[in-house]
């Protein structure tokens, strides 16, 4: 049996805070082994030392991420050496890469899958806010636009340690969680997000209403544009409508016909 380090009694005996019934004794054997915590610091320490990260690499970022877990930096010092090939077994979606608007609902299809509690850290220039490829017809200008994101890892494409040190302020940011509160306990507060459309364009669909508001309006602007020049031609009379073209204009229009048909059969 390990003794008991010299000054724990003392240090103990100055952090002992009287009980709250009279007859609540702890053994004398049991004095060194007793400790009081709270749910949420058991309960968060536990979900941070088995946080499993999602096997799922876009770009030049993934070979990063795959380095961490390698025998130099030892990703399974935090027991996050096992990165999951499915997403109902994980805990943390990496996003490490350009994120192209054709993988963008494949991403939040993944997401969707993923059992809460759920995290997304955000690796890169690229995944953060589009990179060198902002620009691009297909980039998506930052992850965070379609799920929401708890971590961002700047860089292009960052280092190892600087992945480390993003996963450290996520454990940190799980350590200040309370089961009271946080989403996935409480009743209808855990969002599904819904997938995006692709098309001609990225669709996302929680955007519809103010996408409707801008079209109609963009719509409406140019009949009532029109509406008003006509009210103004016509000194406030209604339109005269379509006029009919002139004999002359009829027959310019076909003598440039035939010089077209000419030129062809030439």
């Amino acid at each position: 049996m390990s003794t008991v380090p010299a000054g724990f009694r003392q240090l103990k005996d100055q952090q002992i805070q009287p009980y709250l019934h009279e007859t609540i004794v702890v053994p004398d054997e049991l004095q060194s082994n007793v400790l009081v915590t709270t749910l949420d610091k058991v309960y968060n320490w536990s979900r941070k030392s088995s946080m499993w990260p999602l096997l799922f690499g876009l770009a030049c970022c993934a070979i990063e991420m795959i380095a961490t877990a390698a025998s130099r930096y030892d990703l399974s010092r935090f027991g996050m050496e096992v990165m999951r090939p499915s997403p109902r077994q994980s805990d943390l979606m990496i996003v490490s890469g350009t994120v192209t608007k054709k993988m963008v609902p494949a991403i939040v299809r993944i997401y969707n899958q993923m059992a809460e509690p759920r995290y997304v850290l955000s690796m890169g220039a690229c995944a953060t806010g589009g990179g060198p490829f902002k620009e691009g017809y297909n980039v998506v200008s930052g992850i965070d636009k379609y799920i929401p994101v708890d971590v961002y890892v700047p860089g292009c494409p960052p280092t190892p340690e600087a992945l480390m040190y993003g996963i450290l302020k996520l454990h940190e940011k799980v350590e200040r969680q309370s089961i009271t509160t946080v989403a996935w306990y409480r009743k209808d507060q855990s969002e599904f997000v819904p997938v995006p459309r692709l098309g001609p364009d990225i669709f996302d669909p929680r955007q519809v209403e103010l996408i409707k508001e801008h079209t109609l309006k963009a719509a409406a602007a140019p009949e009532a544009g029109q509406k008003k020049r006509s009210a103004e031609a016509a000194g406030g009379a209604a339109s005269e409508g379509p006029r009919e073209i002139s004999s002359k204009a009829k027959q310019r229009m076909e003598e440039a016909r035939r010089r077209h048909q000419a030129k062809q059969q030439a």
